[in-house]
């Protein structure tokens, strides 16, 4: 997996990247390898260009952490969108379910190539709890991206209408 700290303080060092270390402990804890960490400046064109260079031939899972709220300058779900192949509302929904705040994020998730990129809040406790929302789906999530023989979990899909 890989982690992507949006913050035009972390890139002009005024500020530490507390949020993607946190990002990166919990990612670690589920037994998952950070093959690269990042960082850039906000703004829909430096998002854009980031995650497109981290997704690009990778398998695996991209996390944003920063710029999902109401700031000016706060437009990565604007530069994610510029990149995604298609959407994944449910994701960012579960997500935006695990606290109060959560209501206020404006992230997004989808699929780029073959990697999940899911934006996450940029505080350190917002942007772990909505990867904790959805740890339990994304390894499935990922399999899925290269390989749609992956069988579905037991009790899935199997509901009347589908």
């Amino acid at each position: 997996m890989k982690v992507l700290t949006v913050s035009d303080g972390v890139v002009h060092g005024v500020r530490e990247d507390r949020s993607g270390a946190a990002l990166v402990a919990r990612c670690e804890a589920e037994g998952w390898t950070v093959v690269e960490t990042a960082v850039t400046a906000d703004g829909v064109d430096a998002v854009a260009e980031a995650i497109r260079a981290l997704a690009d031939g990778f398998h695996g899972l991209v996390v944003t952490t920063g710029g999902t709220g109401f700031g000016p300058r706060d437009q990565t779900p604007e530069g994610t969108l510029a990149v995604l192949d298609r959407q994944a509302p449910g994701l960012a929904e579960a997500m935006r379910l695990v606290n109060p705040l959560g209501r206020l994020s404006r992230g997004v998730a989808g699929t780029c190539g073959t990697s999940l990129v899911l934006n996450t809040p940029g505080s350190s406790k917002g942007c772990v709890e909505c990867l904790g929302a959805v740890v339990d789906v994304v390894p499935h999530a990922v399999r899925l991206l290269v390989d749609n023989a992956d069988p579905h979990p037991s009790g899935e899909g199997s509901g009347a209408g589908a």
